[in-house]
C-alpha cells in the first residue's frame, strides 16, 4: 500500500490500523469517511507516529484520539 498517495482507501486504512493498534472500543464513531483528503499528511503523521510505537500511556491514547477529533471532518 502507497500511503505517499492521497486517496479514501489510503485514508481507511489509516484510520482502522490506528484504530486496531489502540485497541480503541469505540471503533464505530472513528469512520474513515470522516476524515478529508485535505488533513491527508496530519493524519498520515499521526499513523507514522502510532505504528512506531509498541505500547501507549492512558494519556497518549486520550490525546491521540483528542487529535482524531481535530482531524475529522467539520459538519
Amino acid at each position: 500500500m502507497d500511503l505517499s498517495v492521497k486517496s479514501p482507501e489510503n485514508i481507511k486504512h489509516m484510520v482502522d490500523s490506528i484504530s486496531e493498534k489502540l485497541r480503541m472500543l469505540n471503533v464505530g464513531a472513528i469512520k474513515a469517511e470522516a476524515f478529508d483528503e485535505e488533513m491527508y499528511e496530519d493524519l498520515k503523521y499521526l499513523y507514522d507516529m502510532v505504528m512506531r510505537k509498541d505500547s501507549f500511556s492512558p494519556s497518549e491514547m486520550q490525546a491521540i484520539a483528542e487529535e482524531l477529533g481535530t482531524l475529522r471532518k467539520q459538519a
